[in-house]
C-alpha cells in the first residue's frame, strides 16, 4: 500500500543531520529535543531503518541515512518552492543586515538561505563590519537591522545568545604554547584589549604578530599556526579550533549576541527576516 511522507519528520531529520545533533536541531526549528527525537523515530519507524548510528558521541549518518538524506533534501526544496510560488505574495526590495564578521559562521548562510526561499524576489544586503561601527551605521539608519558582539545589551537591543570568548589556534596547532604568546587581530577587533588584559592579570608575556584590517589575513595567520586569536565559542571559523590549553591560558570574559533593529522598516519579510536570526543564533 503506497505510504505518504512525512515532511515535517523530513525537515527534522535534515535539521539533525546538518547541525550534528538533536539539541542544535531543536534550536534551529524553534521545537523540543524530545519533539525532535520523536519525529526521528516517527521517521525511522515508518521506512524501517535506523537513520543515524547512535554508538558514538556524535550523531552519525548510516549508509541508509546518508542516501535519504539526499532524497530529503529535494523534497522539502520541492515543497518550499510549491509554496513560495503559488501562496507567497510578490515581496520586492531590499533589507540591510550588519552583522559582526567573527559570528557570520555557522548562523548568517542558514539565515539568508531560509530568507531566500521565503522572500526569492527580495534582496538582503549583508554589511560585515567590526560592532561599534556597525552600531554607528545603526544608528544613522545605514542599515535596518545589526548584530552585535558586547558584553552589555543596550536598551534598544535585545541578548540572543552568551557565549564564553575562547582561545582558538590552528588545528593541531601548537603555537599557543610559544611564550612570547603570539597574537593576531584586527586594529578595531573589540576582543583584542580583553585578551590582552587578561594575559597580563595571567602573567603571560605576549606580542603582536599580526595585526591587520582583514579578518580574511587573521584567520589565514591563525590557521597556518603562526598566531593565536580569540572567539566566541560556537561561532569559530573554518580551519581553526578552541585552543585545549588546560589552564596554561586565562579564561576569556561572557560575550553577548546582541540583535538592534529599526521600528521604521515594517513588513512580514522584516520580520521574519529578524526570527530567522533569532532562531539562528539561539540554535547554536
Amino acid at each position: 500500500m503506497p505510504r505518504n511522507m512525512d515532511l515535517t519528520a523530513l525537515r527534522a531529520f535534515v535539521a539533525v543531520a546538518d547541525a550534528g545533533g538533536v539539541t542544535k536541531a531543536s534550536g534551529f526549528l524553534n521545537l523540543t529535543q524530545s519533539a525532535v527525537s520523536m519525529q526521528i523515530k516517527r521517521l525511522e519507524d515508518m521506512l524501517d531503518v535506523s537513520l543515524f548510528d547512535r554508538s558514538t558521541r556524535r550523531l552519525m549518518l548510516t549508509a541508509s541515512g546518508e542516501q535519504m538524506l539526499g532524497y530529503a533534501r529535494k523534497m522539502l526544496a520541492l515543497n518550499d518552492e510549491v509554496l513560495t510560488r503559488l501562496t507567497a505574495p510578490a515581496y520586492e526590495g531590499e533589507l540591510r543586515l550588519g552583522v559582526p564578521h567573527d559570528i557570520v559562521y555557522p548562523a548568517i548562510p542558514r539565515v539568508l538561505h531560509r530568507f531566500a526561499s521565503a522572500y526569492p524576489r527580495m534582496k538582503v544586503t549583508l554589511i560585515s563590519s567590526y560592532t561599534a561601527r556597525l552600531k554607528r551605521m545603526f544608528d544613522r539608519g545605514d542599515v535596518d537591522a545589526t548584530l552585535t558582539t558586547e558584553d552589555t545589551v543596550g536598551p534598544s537591543g535585545e541578548t540572543l545568545l552568551e557565549r564564553r570568548l575562547v582561545w582558538v589556534g590552528a588545528e593541531n596547532g601548537q603555537m599557543w604554547k610559544q611564550r612570547p604568546l603570539r597574537l593576531a587581530f584586527e586594529h578595531a577587533c573589540i576582543f583584542r584589549g580583553a585578551a590582552q588584559a587578561a594575559l597580563d592579570a595571567h602573567g603571560v608575556p605576549w606580542e603582536m604578530a599580526v595585526e591587520s584590517d582583514s579578518i580574511r589575513t587573521v584567520e589565514a595567520s591563525v590557521s597556518a599556526d603562526l598566531a593565536v586569536h580569540t572567539s566566541i565559542e560556537g561561532t569559530e571559523p573554518p580551519y581553526v579550533e578552541q585552543i585545549a590549553h588546560g589552564g596554561a591560558l586565562p579564561d576569556l570574559p561572557i560575550i553577548k549576541i546582541n540583535l538592534y533593529h529599526s521600528g521604521l522598516v515594517r513588513g512580514e519579510p522584516f520580520a521574519d527576516l529578524l526570527e530567522f536570526t533569532r532562531a539562528a543564533y539561539r540554535g547554536l
